[in-house]
């Protein structure tokens, strides 16, 4: 049997229903790049009946299903009062459904030692789950590239290598990479301000903004990448190594826990 990786899904309002749901390219990278099932994990599922109240999932219940956790990109922003920030204004797309249930998660799965792996939002959600802060504006910030893409390209173009970054020497990714230097996608508007405490910059882009990280006192597998590896991954030797590395943990997770010696929930 494959593991299982649950992947968190965003939270949209949609001609009147709301939509709990993650990009598709999403799931193909954990389902073939990974070789592992996924799983969509909802957010705060909010009353269709206004008299109803919210139905939360239970962060020990999810923890329980999978093997691991996909954080995937979202057009969506993390909400800035979970890092002390004030709403910019006019207010940037935010997911707070997502973000309910996200940030424990996370939490919890870096204590408990579940594989976890956040792309773009969810690297973002990783750095703010641990306490670090965001600019909301990255490109507004002195010396620092436009990290967005080029909205006048069409998909691929977007999706096509947009600058440098270095790896740090010793670590993950410049293991699975082969070198120290790699070109990567960029897709972002937000980006780390503050990184949080405990974590091991893995990858950084020539304007100084930090562009991977994992936390190396977690029990297990963890990354957290700015950019977009699940494009198109088949076709970067770095972006395959990723999601092949990551598959294994959670393989090995999945075998620990069928086995009987995965860590028994708590909180």
């Amino acid at each position: 049997m494959r593991p299982v990786i649950g992947v968190i899904s965003d939270v949209k309002a949609r001609d009147g229903h709301v939509v709990h749901g993650v990009t598709e390219k999403y799931i193909y990278a954990v389902a073939r790049g990974a070789q592992a099932m996924p799983v969509l994990i909802p957010g705060t599922i909010s009353a269709v009946d206004s008299a109803m109240a919210p139905e939360r999932i239970v962060v020990d219940e999810i923890l329980a299903a999978v093997d691991a956790l996909f954080l995937p990109g979202s057009p969506s922003n993390v909400g800035p009062h979970h890092y002390g920030d004030l709403p910019h204004d006019p207010p940037l797309p935010a997911d707070p459904h997502r973000d309910d249930i996200s940030l424990p998660l996370i939490r919890a799965a870096l204590e408990r030692g579940v594989p976890l792996f956040g792309v773009c939002r969810g690297f973002q959600e990783m750095n703010v789950a641990l306490g670090g802060t965001l600019f909301q504006k990255l490109y507004e910030q002195p010396g620092r590239f436009d990290h967005r893409e080029d909205s006048s390209l069409d998909i691929e173009g977007q999706y096509s290598p947009a600058h440098g970054v270095a790896l740090t020497e010793g670590g993950l990714l410049a293991s699975l990479a082969g070198d120290t230097t790699w070109r990567v996608n960029s897709l972002h508007g937000q980006g780390v301000a503050t990184l949080a405490p405990g974590v091991a910059v893995e990858a950084t882009a020539g304007d100084g903004t930090i562009e991977a990280f994992r936390v190396p006192d977690s029990p297990g597998f963890n990354m957290a990448i700015q950019w977009h590896p699940e494009w198109r991954f088949w076709e970067d030797r770095l972006s395959s190594g990723i999601f092949t590395a990551f598959g294994a943990a959670a393989r090995l997770a999945a075998e620990r826990r069928r086995g009987g010696g995965r860590l028994k929930a708590t909180g």
